[in-house]
């Protein structure tokens, strides 16, 4: 079992920044992927960003150029820096890890971006 918390939701204005942090525990070893997806009510949660062990990244189009996904992984951690924040951002965003054909997800933490 992977456990996974995410901290460092907010409120910003448009234009602002903001960085999420995902830390996990429990069975780490196993651990392959790393990401963050989000949703908003009423839509599909959608990948925002993933990382691999070797560091490879991948990112939805919306965020390219704003968003950054790294990973700490003596510290079990996976961060997604989030600059030029837009109001189209605003929703909840989950950790997730792939631990071999396994999914984990964190709580969730709430990113409001105002105009």
């Amino acid at each position: 079992q992977v456990q996974l918390v995410e901290s460092g939701g907010g409120l910003v204005q448009a234009g602002g920044s903001l960085r999420l942090s995902c830390v996990a525990s429990g069975s780490i070893f196993s651990i392959n992927d790393m990401g963050w997806y989000r949703q908003v009510p009423g839509k599909q949660r959608e990948l925002v960003a993933t990382i691999t062990s070797g560091g490879n990244t991948n990112y939805t189009d919306s965020v390219k150029g704003r968003f950054t996904i790294s990973r700490v992984n003596v510290k079990n951690t996976v961060y997604l820096q989030m600059n030029s924040l837009k109001p189209e951002d605003t929703a909840v965003y989950y950790c997730n890890a792939r631990a071999w054909v396994t999914y984990y997800w964190g709580q969730g933490t709430q990113v409001t971006v105002s105009s």
